[in-house]
């Protein structure tokens, strides 16, 4: 079966809106190597139509542009590109298409099917409901060590609860955490009277 891996920038106090106002001060060679990970080897990449925008606005233009990341852009251009939204869409991107239907069942049935690591940068909302449906294998979050103040967070205040356990964690040099969650089974009951038994002791 085929892994979904997600990737956010999040501000210390949860932000995930708008990551180009406040994250890129952040961004050296560590974080590259990162983010390059899991967007540079997947072959099919699910996105939310507000993130679709965001990278189809710019990618395509950097990638014609021959810049020093027009490689990087043209990986992103030949990969398999899912864009879920209630609406229809133009998708002018190469390799572009809307996933059809219910996003879960369609996400389900895409993991089932031959292929390579499926990877979402940002994309908030489709990653809420690929984490609360169980069908993210990982979730790496690039804390930032900025208190935004306003703006989305990654999860709501209403959400449901979603174990996870870390997979792995590594501190940047900028002070940048990058943290790698996966699924978790649901922890025992337990409240103060266990925990009062770990607390130091006469």
């Amino acid at each position: 079966m085929r892994r979904i891996v997600a990737g956010m920038f999040v501000s210390l106090d949860g932000v995930v809106e708008a990551p180009d106002q406040w994250h890129f001060p952040y961004f050296n060679d560590e974080m590259g190597a990162a983010v390059g990970a899991t967007l540079g080897t997947a072959d099919t990449m699910l996105f939310g139509r507000t993130t679709y925008d965001s990278f189809a606005g710019a990618w395509p233009e950097r990638e014609a542009a021959g810049g020093e990341d027009a490689g990087f852009a043209k990986q992103l251009g030949d990969v398999r590109k899912i864009v879920f939204s209630h609406r229809a869409l133009d998708l002018r991107w190469r390799n572009s298409e809307q996933g059809e239907g219910d996003l879960v069942e369609c996400v389900r049935a895409l993991k089932r099917d031959p292929g390579g690591l499926i990877s979402l940068s940002g994309s908030v909302s489709v990653v809420r409901q690929l984490l609360t449906a169980g069908l993210l294998d990982e979730l790496h979050l690039l804390v930032h060590p900025v208190v935004v103040g306003t703006g989305m967070r990654l999860f709501p205040e209403d959400g449901p609860k979603v174990p996870l356990r870390l997979v792995s964690s590594q501190t940047f040099t900028t002070g940048v955490l990058n943290l790698v969650y996966a699924p978790a089974d649901t922890p025992a009951e337990a409240g103060y009277e266990e925990a009062r038994t770990h607390l130091p002791q006469e």
